[in-house]
């Protein structure tokens, strides 16, 4: 599947449209350059799911928790050297827990990911528009 926004506005409605049919352990790996949207949409996402924080990116935190109606795990694992540093920060109670877990730059780190995750593409453009593509979605159409 592949959506086109035109704001950050439409790709936070697109995050929230997305969090409405995530479900407990659902993996969210999403890749993109740098302002490609990642943090953008996982703001709407966490709104589905109910988070009254601030989302900011945990660039330097690496791994952000907020509770919501499920634990949403926010990681961006950039500034990591590899899927071994990942296997290390211990995710695995998150990876398969009770949660959402979002993982930004995961490009990096696909090989420690399960096969059922979804991968979200975000591409900007210079008209400030972006094209995210979906892939391995689980849970059927999104309006």
């Amino acid at each position: 599947m592949t959506f086109t926004t035109h704001s950050a506005d439409e790709t936070i409605a697109l995050g929230k449209k997305l969090g409405a049919l995530l479900e407990k352990g659902d993996i969210i790996a999403m890749q993109g350059t740098l302002a490609a949207g990642k943090t953008t949409i996982t703001k709407g996402i966490a709104d589905a799911l109910g988070v009254k924080d601030t989302i900011t990116s945990p660039t330097f935190c690496l791994i952000s928790e907020y509770e919501g109606k499920m634990p949403l795990y926010h990681m961006d694992v950039y500034r990591l050297d590899g899927a071994e540093d990942f296997a290390n920060l211990g995710t695995e109670d998150m990876l398969y827990g009770n949660g959402v877990s979002i993982i930004e730059w995961s490009e990096k780190i696909m090989e420690e990911l399960p096969k059922k995750t979804i991968v979200l593409k975000l591409e900007a453009h210079e008209d400030g528009s972006r094209t995210i593509t979906i892939q391995n979605w689980p849970h059927g159409q999104i309006q």
